[in-house]
């Protein structure tokens, strides 16, 4: 049945989309995207003290690394979703794992966001993984900002890692603030949007709000405040910066063209709450999404949404699995019956929860940008679309090539049940991918991995939360490729030498090469074979089971 747009209705979706910001983090192992996260919740509220959350007190693990294995190694190994309210608008922070090895989960996180936060260490500068990840922003036109992180430490020149943006980013740049000092000296920002200059306080472990001295740039007690070399050193890269800024541009930044540009501390929290109340002014609020249908408006009335991510165990008593849908147009409400485009079913949507890392909290509604959870008993699929009304599908979210392969192995026989659900839970919420041999006589599954430690954690959450042991059997292989016209493409070409032909989980021939020099040659060889990266997304049909 079509929702009926009224006046009221169509008000309460402008109003409800005008409130709400999207946008995930993106950054280098180690450069404090954790740390940023956390503070971000203490400015907003969500937290009182950073790393602990409401009501418990106790906790002292970063609100958003809630797996066992992250808090054991202290890096982001899975994504999360981080709801809160500033200032009248609802935020849903999406976290992002920094460790390349994990990329696949950040870049199915992305496809929900829409916009970025590139967070740089200010002594570092442009490091392989964030420029890996602001690639797959450009792809997507994702508007960046820029967060310049640890100046509370001794870091490069800020002309300079400007400079680098604009040089091998091809990003133009605008300082929405400065910084005064750097290292041990670092004493706070100048706001160029309001002409004032804060000087932070510093707090305990900066577990708490910095208090700030806020004066107007022309104050003379400026000259107190300050040690006078820094006075001067800030008043001439002031006047520089001045001469030779770019224009600012909001519709530049809304076209991923320029990255507006902050400096701080997340770790004393010095310029953190400027940071978001600029960030909320100049990001951009939940857009159209492209379809089948065409492009479809978040103020559509007729719900729509995507599942951009699936998650086994979050609650360790209850052994669950939650879909992460992002919602794309309409309003949704508890219990609503929606169609799975993949499948043509319909679908209660029962017992939707707000997310906050691993807590929940019930959810009787949501809009355009929102994130739910919705319980998952092996109805979704990572790229599946719900929708009312006309019948649509979203951009799908595909697979990437992995380069390490290694077959995985059950030495305990009765323990198989409990191999076959963790695998295959583990291979739907995207932990790796699974793929399977030809050979019908070997009937262990082939793991598919971007890096070593993807491995490592689907051993660990085996043992963990399905009390199954396993053993890894590495194949000699580093490139996968698709196949695209199939099995039908595949047979015409014949025997192919020095390559291995392996199905992944919805059936279809997969290539696996030694290295790229193999996989050049083969190509080389027949040219007729359309080899590729990605995976072609995949719609009305279900996965293979182990």
């Amino acid at each position: 049945m079509a929702t009926e747009l009224t006046p009221d209705f169509q008000q309460e979706l402008v109003e409800a989309v005008d409130h709400r910001r999207n946008f995930a983090i993106i950054s280098h192992p180690d450069a404090g995207k954790t740390t940023l996260t956390e503070k971000l919740l203490l400015y907003g509220g969500a937290i009182h003290q950073a790393g602990a959350v409401k009501a418990r007190r106790a906790q002292r693990h970063a609100t958003s690394d809630w797996m066992e294995m992250e808090q054991q190694r202290g890096i982001s190994i899975t994504s999360t979703v981080l709801q809160f309210e500033y200032d009248d608008y609802n935020i849903n922070l999406l976290d992002t794992p920094g460790h390349q090895d994990f990329s696949e989960d950040t870049y199915r996180t992305l496809a929900a966001a829409d916009n970025a936060v590139m967070l740089e260490d200010a002594a570092k500068g442009l490091e392989p993984q964030t420029r890996k990840l602001f690639e797959v922003c450009r792809m997507r036109g994702i508007p960046i900002f820029t967060f310049f992180n640890k100046l509370d430490r001794p870091g490069r020149d800020p002309f300079e890692l400007m400079d680098e943006i604009e040089q091998e980013l091809g990003l133009a740049t605008y300082a929405v603030n400065w910084p005064i000092g750097m290292g041990d000296r670092f004493k706070g920002v100048f706001d160029r949007r309001s002409r004032k200059i804060h000087l932070f306080e510093r707090t305990a472990h900066g577990t708490r709000e910095a208090a700030a001295t806020v004066i107007d740039l022309g104050d003379p007690r400026i000259e107190d405040l300050l040690e006078q070399d820094l006075y001067y050193q800030f008043k001439e890269e002031l006047e520089l910066l001045e001469e030779v800024a770019t224009e600012f541009d909001l519709e530049q930044v809304h076209q991923g063209k320029l990255t507006p540009i902050f400096w701080g501390s997340a770790m004393t929290n010095f310029g953190v709450e400027l940071f978001l109340e600029s960030f909320l002014d100049y990001a951009l609020k939940p857009s159209s999404r492209r379809s089948t249908a065409g492009e479809v408006e978040p103020t559509n009335p007729e719900f729509s949404g995507f599942v951009f991510k699936l998650q086994a165990n979050m609650d360790p008593k209850h052994r669950d699995r939650i879909a992460f849908i992002r919602v794309c147009s309409g309003k949704f409400e508890k219990d609503m019956a929606v169609k799975h485009a993949r499948t043509g079913k319909t679908v209660r949507l029962s017992h939707p929860q707000k997310l906050f890392g691993q807590g929940r909290g019930s959810l009787d509604e949501a809009y355009p940008g929102d994130v739910i959870g919705l319980n998952n008993p092996g109805v979704f699929a990572i790229g599946d679309t719900i929708y009312l009304g006309q019948k649509l599908e979203f951009e799908g979210i595909p697979s990437f090539s992995p380069e390490l392969f290694a077959y995985l192995r059950n030495p305990n026989p009765s323990k198989f049940k409990q191999f076959q659900k963790g695998v295959n839970e583990l291979r739907e919420e995207g932990a790796v991918q699974i793929m399977y041999s030809t050979d019908e006589a070997k009937r262990e599954p082939i793991l598919a991995a971007v890096g070593q430690l993807q491995f490592e954690v689907v051993q660990f959450r085996l043992k963990n939360e399905y009390g199954v042991e396993t053993l890894l059997d590495p194949l000699g292989f580093s490139v996968a490729r698709w196949v695209g016209g199939g099995w039908d493409a595949l047979n015409k070409v014949g025997r192919l030498f020095n390559t291995a032909t392996v199905k992944d989980s919805w059936g279809r021939p997969v290539l696996l090469f030694k290295n790229n020099w193999n996989c050049a040659q083969v190509e080389g060889e027949h040219p007729a074979l359309d080899l590729r990266q990605v995976a072609p997304v995949v719609s009305g049909q279900e996965p293979l089971e182990v």
